[in-house]
């Protein structure tokens, strides 16, 4: 039994020999690493960010009137192109009872008046022609009858404001009939028949009837994150996508950022602005989500590699790559980089276009 157990082991070891010398002599025949070289090329390398938003009119101008009412009818609807002047809605004046009651009132009591100083004006005046009284005491009758006449007609024109929210005077101050004040289109039309609406004022901003924009005249409106926002400047070219629009970008100058942040789901967020130039004259909705590509710096026409080439040498902190000199044979030289768009870096020294570079880290067996 125990010779029996022996024989097991010895049978064991030699077994687990015999694998050890196959394993190095199979990986003595195995061919050495070989490694694969690209060369540099000439390409446009642009660095970028990008930013969130919409698409809205440069100027939108919001329709309010100047009387209280109910509108009567609307003319308009969202969509549609209008011109300045253009009927936009009607309102209708509905007056105020007690307020109606009380002006009423008054043109009683001032057509009274004015009967009594008329009687008064004919008696003086007769006086007067006959040379029983004064020219001074006849000017005093004539003022205060033509006072009661101008009393009576303010007491007329007051009713016809509270019944209809003008007068034949006051036509030009108030209006009933809503036009439109620009040329543009129709974006949003909020009111319709039956609605009340409230002037505008100094103390109330009033109802909007309608509001209008030139769609031909669009900006960019977004939010860049504050770690990205400190890499911008005024006047940088913007590219335009609109998620709505395939296929198509549009050309954009960044003209606004904004000089205080706002704190969003814990980041603070600078809202920009960016007008479009829409030469081919395509129509933009309002509204529409987008996407802007903001140009931090651009390289054109450079020499540049791919930056996965490039090595770091962590004692003399310079960036270096390995070019081929021989069959498998690489040396060391130094680069100067450039822009990098994260992919692709320009080279500005150190290599040339036909030098073969080595791709260290992608070595083919």
């Amino acid at each position: 039994m125990k010779k029996r157990t022996t024989i097991i082991i010895l049978i064991f070891l030699a077994v687990l020999f015999g694998g050890a010398l196959y394993y190095l002599f199979q990986k003595n025949q195995q061919s050495p690493t070989v490694y694969k070289t690209e060369k540099a090329e000439i390409k446009t390398i642009i660095k970028n960010t990008v930013a969130t938003g919409k698409i809205v009119p440069k100027e939108e101008v919001l329709i309010k009137p100047n009387i209280s009412g109910i509108i009567e009818e609307v003319y308009v609807e969202a969509g549609d192109n209008v011109k300045a002047g253009d009927l936009i809605a009607k309102i209708k004046v509905v007056p105020n009872i007690a307020n109606l009651n009380s002006a009423q009132n008054q043109v009683q009591s001032a057509k009274i008046d004015l009967d009594n100083q008329q009687k008064l004006y004919a008696r003086q005046k007769t006086l007067f022609d006959k040379g029983v009284i004064s020219a001074n005491d006849f000017d005093v009758a004539e003022t205060t009858y033509k006072q009661s006449q101008q009393n009576y007609r303010s007491a007329l024109q007051s009713v016809e404001i509270i019944k209809t929210g003008t007068s034949k005077s006051m036509a030009s101050v108030a209006q009933t009939m809503i036009r439109s004040t620009v040329n543009g289109m129709v974006l949003d039309v909020p009111v319709k028949a039956g609605n009340q609406v409230i002037e505008s004022n100094n103390f109330n901003e009033g109802t909007t009837i309608a509001s209008l924009a030139d769609v031909g005249s669009m900006i960019f409106e977004g939010k860049l994150d504050e770690s990205e926002v400190g890499k911008i400047k005024l006047n940088l070219p913007l590219e335009i996508t609109v998620g709505a629009i395939e296929n198509k970008k549009f050309n954009a100058v960044l003209d606004y950022i904004a000089p205080k942040g706002t704190e969003e789901n814990g980041a603070v967020q600078f809202p920009i602005k960016g007008t479009l130039d829409n030469k081919e004259n395509t129509f933009i909705r309002a509204g529409l989500s987008a996407n802007a590509s903001i140009i931090l710096e651009k390289a054109d026409k450079v020499l540049a590699i791919k930056e996965s080439l490039v090595q770091f040498d962590e004692k003399t902190k310079k960036s270096f790559v390995e070019v081929e000199v021989g069959l498998q044979k690489f040396e060391k030289r130094n680069v100067t980089l450039g822009v990098s768009d994260g992919i692709y870096v320009q080279i500005k020294s150190g290599v040339t276009k036909d030098d073969k570079i080595k791709v260290w880290n992608q070595a083919v067996e």
